[in-house]
């Protein structure tokens, strides 16, 4: 019998064991908003010292939180190390996941298994690689104990609201700086590089009015209308610029949240939007966000009696590959395509990622674990989120077997 196979072996033995412990992640929401997540942090350290794994709990001070908007905060680190040299590796998964919204056909918390699939906010992201690394590392040191080198779980809870409160924080506090990076993904691909994200608050201010005298007000609804056809038409023409990475197409903008006026009688004084802008990797954040505030502000200056306040919600920066990944993307592909018994292509996504904080400090990083080949196909942020229960047991056996390669 090969390594790979006893690694293999010893998740299949373990795996109803690893659904089980999936499964009480699910049960303890971790909503964000409103990021009530230390909880969570808290559940989490009881399962992993039942398994004989001790979970450093690092609460970020409270002041911290409320400005990012946030409620509570613990990310956990779980340090193993095996003896002098070697390199240190970390897995990070996310917790915190967004609020499940209407539609669903399955308790959102009750990690319901049905058709070879388990339901519920966090089963595809990221809580299911709470348990693909937990289990891949309980296999590695009960098949083939490593002798030297190290391991950490990183488990955190700020990727929604950007990451700074989560791996951002205990990077900038010294409380990890690992040689590689493995951050949670789906399974049919090794991301290694990613889009960024600007994401900007737009308050239109007019003058409220009564409805029966409208010239007697500035209506601040008809001018975020103006502001918003232009910005729709320059998402139109984002459509013609193209990124050179796989997998990544070009940049976009979506408005995904209105809010104003007070009745309809009234005509409307205040008007808010939110807009999100995704940036391809060769894009400029600092360029994107100055471009964007010019053609708002341009727009609000030709609209009489109308004044505009533009606030940054979210900076996230785009990921390219650094070159000392690559033993991490040969591993995976190579154990991918063993397990998985098809080729995991190396390429980009469009999503951000916590693995940007981590290259922007020169540590190379890829996105693997535990889900379909789309985001789509996981109905992540959708109602029924869902995870093949196959797909979560194989990537924890290819993770497995490449953390052997690394720290062997």
């Amino acid at each position: 019998m090969t390594t790979y196979t006893a690694l293999d072996q010893w998740i299949d033995t373990h795996f109803d064991e690893q659904v089980r412990f999936l499964q009480e992640l699910i049960h303890v929401p971790t909503d964000t908003p409103p990021g009530n997540n230390a909880p969570h942090a808290e559940r989490t350290a009881e399962l992993l010292a039942a398994m004989g794994l001790t979970a450093e709990k690092h609460p970020v001070p409270m002041s911290e939180v409320q400005a990012a908007g946030l409620q509570s905060i613990t990310n956990l680190i779980v340090r193993r190390t095996y003896g002098p040299g070697g390199k240190t590796i970390a897995l990070n998964a996310h917790g915190d996941v967004v609020p499940p919204g209407d539609g669903w056909t399955h308790d959102p918390y009750a990690g319901e298994i049905q058709d070879g699939k388990i339901y519920g906010r966090a089963s595809a992201v990221s809580k299911s690689d709470f348990a693909t690394f937990t289990f891949a590392l309980r296999a590695l040191e009960a098949v083939c104990k490593p002798q030297q080198g190290q391991l950490e779980l990183l488990f955190t809870y700020d990727e929604e609201f950007g990451g700074e409160m989560g791996p951002g924080w205990l990077l900038k506090n010294k409380l990890t700086h690992p040689d590689l990076l493995i951050a949670a993904g789906f399974s049919y691909e090794v991301v290694t590089a990613h889009n960024g994200c600007l994401q900007l608050e737009v308050t239109v201010n007019g003058q409220m009015a009564h409805a029966a005298i409208p010239e007697s007000g500035v209506d601040a609804l008809q001018a975020a209308v103006k502001i918003l056809n232009l910005l729709y038409a320059q998402n139109a023409l984002y459509k013609s610029v193209s990124s050179s990475v796989p997998g990544i197409n070009h940049p976009y903008l979506n408005v995904g949240l209105i809010q104003g006026g007070t009745n309809t009688n009234v005509v409307p004084g205040k008007v808010s939007f939110k807009l999100d802008r995704r940036m391809i990797p060769e894009e400029n954040a600092a360029e994107v966000e100055a471009t964007l505030r010019e053609l708002i502000a341009s727009t609000a200056t030709t609209l009489p009696g109308i004044t505009i306040d533009i606030k940054r919600i979210l900076l996230a920066h785009s990921m390219q590959a650094l070159p000392g990944n690559q033993p991490l993307v040969q591993a995976i592909q190579q154990h991918g395509q063993a397990i998985f018994g098809q080729d995991i292509p190396a390429m980009g996504t469009p999503l951000y990622t916590d693995v940007r904080l981590f290259a922007q400090q020169g540590i190379p990083g890829v996105v693997y674990g535990a889900g379909p080949r789309t985001v789509l196909e996981s109905h992540a942020k959708r109602a029924d989120e869902r995870l093949e229960l196959e797909d979560l047991r194989r990537a924890t056996q290819v993770i497995a077997r490449t953390l052997h390669d690394l720290l062997t």
